[in-house]
């Protein structure tokens, strides 16, 4: 336990930024999954917009120290890759269909 103030006030200070950022990260894979779900379900439109938002969440969180923004940058890219392989497999659909 700590005895002087000020490490009192860094034990404080440090459960706050922890549940700060496991709310933020939280919230991160909650959208992640959201996003994966509707690329499964293979809906572009709404997986669009989805990956908008959780692009933009991951990069509200890489300006904090929460996380680092290489992290951020390569989950948005392995999901746009996901993303983009869903419209790739719409697109030869309908070029077959026609």
């Amino acid at each position: 336990m700590a005895h002087s103030l000020s490490a009192k006030k860094r034990v404080k200070q440090n459960a706050k930024g922890r549940s700060t950022n496991r709310a933020r990260k939280s919230q991160i894979k909650t959208q992640t999954k959201k996003l994966e779900d509707i690329i499964s379900e293979g809906n572009i439109a709404e997986a669009e917009k989805q990956y908008k938002l959780t692009a933009q969440k991951l990069d509200k969180t890489a300006a904090t120290s929460t996380m680092h923004k290489k992290t951020a940058a390569r989950k948005k890219s392995r999901l746009a890759k996901k993303l983009n392989a869903l419209k790739a497999k719409k697109s030869t659909k309908t070029k077959t269909k026609d």
